[in-house]
């Protein structure tokens, strides 16, 4: 009785610090405040001190800020354009046209950024107005750009792998492994949805486009050359063992205010404007792990995670009904919440769950961010529906609705990833056999 009365005032509590408008970090750390000072003996301002501190210090986020500005640079420049100049002549042959420049330009430039908003806002400030000249269909063009810039979460380098390994303190190289496979898997799905479109709809088959020549299809590989070769630079680095996470994202910034400037795009504002831009995102994301750090230590201190951990156990769910369960949780959060939020703010209870059930903390983080980025396009705070709005200006109803079926496959991909496992965790157990 005591540990549902707890909850319920918890909960209760963090709904109103939210619904008041307060910042998610913040109202953690005040939910955390409440259950220290109602239901422990503890002192607070030193556990505060103490906690906030030593997981805001951690060696693993320095690669944080940095992965966040190399995507900064390259939002801001025109390293974006070359993307679809050199993605263009080689999509536009197949089954649904130009609409695969949506989906594969996602996944180059989630390798080179780690956020799905910087995904999506530079592929879509290009293929959006392209598509529209060409008479694409809005519900195609808006869905698969909404869908696809999810990738950004998944598909190393990853902003929420970063957050999630510290916060369960796995390492965040294997993290960044077990994401390809996976991320690649569900960026597969997309563009065979696309296909299946450009083949048995008519309005699909309208769009299949000329096939483009050989000196076009060379003149947009000596243009896609730089991504490439900068995506192989950071990426390559980690695979291989040559540098750590944090070396890599250094040498990736180091490599987009090269090509930037050799490009002629890089002024002293878009520089500043990048610098500006990483520094905003990092402090809101430090704010978000400071507050769960401390309501990880005050739930600690109430007992609440170990008796719901034994609650949970007393109904011997087996590990893959527990993910079933998890799975729904996480859509329904995901309808209030975005991913990272969404992570940060459950971890301290569902981490005792699913290590109590054996199941492999990479195989659950690469899960967990797979769900997360199905918050991103789920009503009513889906925040890339947001984005897509912000640029088309079409009502969020009609973006909504035409993300369905890239939610649909996202939902594909989690059962794939329950049954097959292998598809997240082969990748890091080779790479781990080979050195």
């Amino acid at each position: 009785m005591y540990e549902i009365a707890l909850t319920l005032l918890l909960v209760s509590s963090l709904l109103v610090f939210l619904a008041g408008g307060l910042w998610i970090g913040l109202s953690l750390m005040g939910v955390g405040f409440l259950a220290m000072t109602a239901f422990t003996s503890r002192p607070v301002g030193d556990a505060l001190a103490t906690v906030v501190w030593s997981h805001t210090s951690l060696w693993g986020l320095a690669s944080l800020p940095v992965f966040i500005w190399m995507g900064e640079i390259l939002f801001r420049t025109r390293l974006s354009e070359s993307l679809f100049n050199g993605l263009g002549p080689l999509m536009r042959r197949m089954p649904g046209g130009l609409i695969h420049v949506n989906i594969v330009g996602c996944v180059t430039f989630a390798a080179i950024s780690g956020s799905s908003a910087a995904t999506l806002a530079t592929i879509g400030k290009i293929t959006v107005p392209e598509l529209r000249k060409r008479g694409y269909p809005d519900k195609m063009a808006y869905g698969t750009l909404a869908g696809a810039g999810t990738l950004g979460l998944l598909i190393p380098p990853s902003i929420t792998m970063i957050v999630y390994g510290v916060t369960v303190q796995e390492s965040i190289g294997r993290l960044f492994i077990a994401g390809i496979l996976p991320g690649l898997m569900l960026a597969g799905l997309f563009i065979g949805y696309v296909m299946l479109w450009g083949i048995f709809t008519e309005e699909g088959r309208k769009h299949r486009e000329e096939r483009a020549s050989w000196r076009e299809k060379l003149a947009g590989a000596r243009e896609l050359a730089p991504v490439v070769g900068l995506i192989i630079g950071v990426i390559g680095s980690i695979y291989l063992g040559i540098a750590s996470p944090t070396e890599a994202a250094v040498l990736g910034v180091l490599g987009a205010l090269l090509l930037s400037a050799l490009q002629g795009s890089l002024s002293w504002d878009s520089f500043q404007a990048s610098l500006m831009g990483a520094t905003k995102t990092t402090s809101m994301i430090m704010l978000l792990l400071a507050g769960s750090a401390f309501l990880t230590l005050a739930m600690g201190f109430t007992g609440l995670p170990r008796a719901l951990a034994d609650w949970i156990g007393a109904m011997n769910l087996s590990p893959w009904t527990l993910i079933a369960a998890l799975t729904l949780f996480y859509i329904i959060l995901g309808m209030f919440l975005d991913g990272i939020s969404a992570i940060v703010l459950t971890m301290a209870v569902i981490e005792p769950l699913v290590r109590g059930a054996g199941i492999d903390m990479i195989w659950f983080g690469i899960f967990v961010v797979l769900v997360g980025e199905m918050a991103m396009i789920t009503p009513p705070v889906g925040f890339n529906l947001f984005l897509v709005q912000s640029m088309t200006g079409r009502d969020i109803g009609f973006i909504a609705k035409s993300a369905i079926p890239m939610f649909l496959l996202m939902v594909v991909g989690v059962i794939l990833l329950t049954a097959f496992p292998q598809i997240a965790l082969w990748l890091p157990e080779f790479m781990n056999q080979k050195n």
